[in-house]
């Protein structure tokens, strides 16, 4: 019966102008009837076995492209190359776009593209593209400052997203005024020769006044800044119906436990609490002699002598699958912390009210309780829904403060408990290291604000050990609910992060060995841990931590069965955060389907999943969403403390100061402030006359004529030049009388195939006799 749909199907997508969409909305656009839709699904799969339809974005069905095409997200560059990332995996990976060959495409649009071969570079086949049409507007909105020059009135956007000025038919639209910070709405995209034209939506205020900045970011972001109205009732509602002691009847009720959260100073959501008791050994009486020859049951581990229990927030019972609070929750995908601001996955009156493990209050929680022996290896894990009441509220601070001896007016009875975690971590810790866990050591800051949120200091961020105790506990509680739901053979989200791919660790360990340290030819975890510990603490270890970050790959969220490489974990989920992250709630919903009986084991299950179970092919859909989701939230948070920093930074034009170089690329270099920790660009046509060799590769810029070396990690006296708001970049100049590292002349370097090396002219240096080997120099203002 599916095939009288196949025809109907293929005839629909092939009509020009169609707009991929899902199964659901496919079968409506038909006239399909609700008791049809078995077999038109039938029809949609049996399509996609023979490979006539694929699914796309979102699920969306579309006719397959045919070869030498591809479709991916378009990535712009200011100087009117761009980049578009395919959607899956490809042979060729990301594909270079010459100026000229992006249509009107901008950052963040979906594109078809048409992959062209741009020849071998070090034996490898390298590819770029063109592309043909765009399939979907990533963003039609955007923000930036309204400006006046002349009768032109044009908007500079702001960030990266979109690189040329916007022209505004009515500047007087939503009364803004030149100055103004302001959302404009795209209605013709810019291409080679035209510009970007659009109209004013909305005026966000003064640029510089207070908030706008904040208010700005959330709109270039599109963050939801207010919750819905039937999303607001719904949590009063949950409020008002809580009822804990009816609750504590149907859970384990651990309201007498000693248990503790430890927090910020300005945390206000506290959604993990820890407990931890001492477990007795069996004694010789209670043990059951071993028969000759007889194995202990798990060699690898002793009995148990601790029992660990990690508390979280029961976000389920107040969410349930499907209302509004959900769907809004799984809209928003994260909490996004901005400096002195949040943005709530939930609302406030959950999220720092019942959902909040405030101390002396009953709250609900799933709870996993880990059984440790000795040397912090695990000997069991169980699972419950719990009834806790925090015993205490601590920071990070007073934790650490109790373990240097400074116990206060704290109970003997925390304090212990506190020296007991600081032994199991420690122990904890140990094992992991020993298992491959890769620890870099990279500084970051705290911003200081006044109360116009305005930046006025910064400090650098408390790293005292009970940060790590809580992180060691945490990421324990997500593994041991991870290999719970493994064990079960559900399908489920995963916190995956795969191991670095072959070519970045190469050019990783070819840095460290430029810079005089040895690497083997198949680089573990192990040669990684040993080579970061040789460099903690010397000058060159900061260069190294960045090169090693940068050889890893992005963690994401997927139910594929990879594990996480920088924790050294088979099988990892998050779990201990659902106030502010969807994807641990969607694992707690699974857990509490375990711990009500309603999930058989596979035999049991006959090849159906239990209710309530996503599907695999959903689960990529949402890990996909929720990648983006977190990167989306993290980047806007960089973004407003950059904004903030930058306009703090306006003030200092002309002040020096010694920053660290934090990357290499062919127009320049990135230098970091020591205080602040934001990248300044230092182009090459300012380092000085000279010609400069420039190994990216490698991280190092030389000067042909002076010998002069800028490398990764090395110190350079810089002049802060300007500051650019709308495209968030300090600028920077070469200090007078910077001290600058000297190699010895030798002959110019070569790459594997053994060509020079890029060259690029800086002031009015005399061009050098041209070498056999070597092509000519790109000269200054040329394409970089």
């Amino acid at each position: 019966m599916a095939k009288r749909f196949s025809e109907r199907i293929l005839g629909i997508l092939q009509k020009p102008g169609y707009t991929p969409m899902k199964a659901r909305k496919l079968a409506r656009s038909l006239g399909i009837a609700e008791a049809e839709y078995g077999d038109f699904h039938d029809a949609v799969d049996a399509l996609r076995r023979v490979g006539r339809v694929v699914l796309g974005t979102n699920n969306a069905i579309m006719l397959p492209y045919p070869p030498g095409q591809v479709v991916g997200t378009y990535r712009s560059n200011p100087r009117g190359f761009g980049f578009v990332v395919p959607d899956g995996p490809t042979a060729h990976g990301d594909l270079y776009i010459p100026r000229g060959n992006s249509l009107d495409a901008v950052t963040g649009d979906k594109v078809l593209c048409h992959i062209l071969k741009r020849g071998v570079r070090g034996g490898k086949k390298l590819f770029g593209g063109r592309i043909l049409r765009v399939i979907e507007r990533g963003h039609s909105q955007f923000v930036g400052q309204l400006c006046r020059e002349g009768k032109v009135w044009f908007v500079e956007p702001d960030g990266n997203m979109l690189h040329a000025p916007i022209l505004i038919g009515d500047p007087k639209a939503k009364s803004a005024r030149a100055g103004d910070q302001v959302v404009v709405e795209i209605t013709q995209y810019p291409s080679e020769g035209s510009p970007a034209k659009g109209v004013i939506v909305e005026r966000l205020g003064k640029r510089g006044r207070p908030g706008v900045d904040l208010l700005s970011v959330i709109r270039q972001y599109h963050l939801s800044d207010q919750f819905p109205k039937n999303v607001l009732k719904e949590a009063r509602h949950a409020v008002r119906t809580f009822k804990p002691d009816a609750a504590a009847a149907q859970r384990e009720d651990l309201s007498n436990h000693l248990i503790i959260t430890i927090d910020p100073d300005d945390a206000r959501d506290f959604d993990d609490a820890i407990s931890l008791v001492p477990v007795e050994s069996p004694s010789s009486a209670t043990r059951k002699p071993r028969k000759k020859g007889q194995k202990r049951k798990d060699s690898k581990t002793g009995h148990a002598v601790w029992e660990l229990g990690v508390h979280i927030a029961d976000v389920s019972a107040f969410a349930a699958v499907g209302s509004a609070l959900d769907e809004e929750a799984q809209k928003r995908g994260t909490s996004v912390y901005f400096p002195g601001h949040v943005l709530p996955m939930l609302p406030e009156v959950l999220s720092n009210g019942v959902c909040s493990l405030q101390e002396g209050e009953p709250r609900l929680c799933k709870s996993a309780f880990i059984c440790y022996d000795a040397k912090g290896r695990v000997v069991s894990a169980r699972f419950a829904n719990t009834v806790i009441r925090s015993a205490k509220r601590l920071t990070y601070r007073q934790a650490q403060a109790i373990l240097d001896g400074k116990k206060g007016r704290f109970s003997k009875a925390v304090v212990e408990l506190i020296q007991r975690m600081d032994t199991l971590a420690r122990a904890i810790r140990e094992r992991r290291f020993k298992n491959g866990m890769i620890v870099l050591d990279l500084p970051a800051i705290d911003l200081i604000l006044d109360d116009h949120g305005n930046v006025v200091d910064a400090e650098p961020e408390d790293t005292s050990f009970t940060h790590t105790i809580i992180e060691m506990f945490m990421v324990e509680a997500n593994e041991a609910v991870a290999r719970l739901l493994s064990s079960l053979k559900l399908p489920f989200l995963r916190r995956i992060h795969p191991d670095p791919d072959e070519d970045s660790l190469e050019a990783m360990a070819r840095f460290v060995q430029a810079g005089g340290e040895r690497l083997p030819n198949k680089v573990t975890p192990h040669d990684l841990q040993k080579l970061l510990k040789k460099l903690r603490g010397k000058s060159k270890g900061y260069a190294v931590n960045l090169a090693v970050l940068k050889s890893m790959q992005m963690a994401e969220y997927s139910p594929k069965a990879v594990g996480h490489f920088a924790l050294a974990s088979d099988n990892y989920a998050h779990f201990t955060s659902p106030i502010r992250r969807y994807p641990d709630l969607m694992v707690h919903r699974l857990l509490d389907l375990h711990l009500q009986g309603k999930i058989k084991s596979k035999a049991g299950r006959k090849g159906r999943q239990p209710t309530g179970v996503i599907s695999l092919e959903e689960l990529h859909e949402c890990g996909r969403q929720m990648s983006y989701l977190s990167r989306r939230a993290e980047s806007a948070e960089n973004e407003l403390k950059t904004l903030k920093v930058l306009t703090l930074l306006q003030q200092h034009v002309g002040d020096t100061f010694e920053g660290v170089i934090t990357g290499v690329t062919n127009f320049g270099l990135f230098v970091q402030h020591p205080k602040y920790l934001i990248d300044g660009l230092l182009r090459l046509e300012d380092l000085g006359d000279d010609w400069w060799d420039v190994d990216v590769q490698q991280g190092r810029v030389t000067g042909e004529r002076s010998c002069d070396t800028f490398a990764l990690g090395n110190s350079v006296k810089v002049l802060i030049t300007d500051v650019d708001l709308c495209a968030r970049q300090l600028k920077l100049g070469l200090s007078e009388g910077t001290k600058v590292r000297r190699r010895p002349r030798k002959k110019p370097a070569t790459s594997r195939n053994g060509q020079r090396r890029k060259r690029y002219r800086s002031s009015s240096a005399e061009k050098p006799r041209r070498r056999k080997t070597g092509k000519r120099p790109h000269r200054k203002g040329r394409k970089r």
